[in-house]
């Protein structure tokens, strides 16, 4: 008798496990492979390594595709101008210009698959995921009660190539891999020109186009060394900044003199 309680019990229990397990919630635990980056003179850029874990995940295998992975490294957002130019009397010059508020200076994102086969854009607008979902708002001038939303867009993926075109936005569609049922990993390239700041790290969670989870840090990016001294003085010391370039440019002027004197 006590033996069929004792079985009734564990069977109860081992239901009841499997239960929970079944019912638990898949979320996402990541982080970067550094939280700061020093700028010096002889920086040539670098990579991030992102990586993580799928919790309660009930993917198969590591090729299975049952999540989506993206994740996102955004810089200081600011103001932007784009200025598109015309020919006029034979002359290409400006003829006209859009400010969108500020935008990310730096945009870096990479995902298991491209972007818009894994959610609803109103989804993806919500969270500003892929170059099109990015919030570019543009600044409403007194003169002009309402833009055109095709002049808006044609501005908007202007822009979009010329921070192409510098680095400065960047994809990959199928950058970040499965190395196992739930461990996941990506890296992320900095480029030489990335504007010096603090950096948004976010890691987002898919699963048949709902939204599982987020994952946000930040990363600082900082100027050390000589491009730090000279980057204060600059700033702070603008006149002994003049000083000392004027004073530079003048002993470099004579020692060339005196290295290369004028043939007679």
């Amino acid at each position: 008798m006590r033996w069929r309680v004792c079985a009734i019990f564990l069977g109860l229990l081992a239901f009841a496990s499997a239960g929970m397990a079944r019912d638990a919630k898949e979320s996402i635990e990541a982080d970067a492979s550094t939280r700061q980056v020093a700028i010096t003179s002889s920086f040539t850029g670098t990579e991030i390594l992102l990586f993580g874990t799928v919790e309660n995940s009930v993917q198969s295998s590591a090729g299975a595709g049952t999540y989506d992975i993206v994740a996102v490294v955004e810089g200081v957002p600011a103001p932007v101008i784009v200025r598109k130019k015309s020919r006029v009397g034979g002359l290409w010059i400006n003829t006209s210009s859009m400010k969108f508020m500020p935008v990310p200076s730096y945009y870096a994102i990479v995902s298991t698959r491209p972007i818009d086969e894994l959610a609803e854009p109103a989804l993806l607008d919500a969270n500003g995921i892929g170059f099109e979902h990015i919030r570019m708002v543009p600044r409403q001038t007194a003169w002009k009660e309402s833009l055109d939303p095709a002049e808006v867009a044609s501005f908007k993926e202007a822009l979009v190539r010329l921070k192409e075109r510098e680095r400065l936005y960047v994809k990959s569609d199928f950058g970040v891999a499965f190395i196992g049922r739930s461990l996941f990993r990506a890296t992320v390239a900095l480029p030489p020109n990335v504007p010096v700041g603090p950096l948004t790290v976010s890691v987002y969670l898919f699963k048949e186009g709902k939204l599982l989870g987020q994952y946000k840090s930040r990363l600082t990016l900082e100027r050390e060394g000589v491009e730090r001294f000279i980057h204060e003085v600059a700033l702070k010391k603008s006149l002994l900044y003049g000083l000392l370039t004027v004073a530079m440019a003048t002993v470099a002027g004579l020692a060339a003199a005196f290295a290369f004197p004028r043939a007679m």
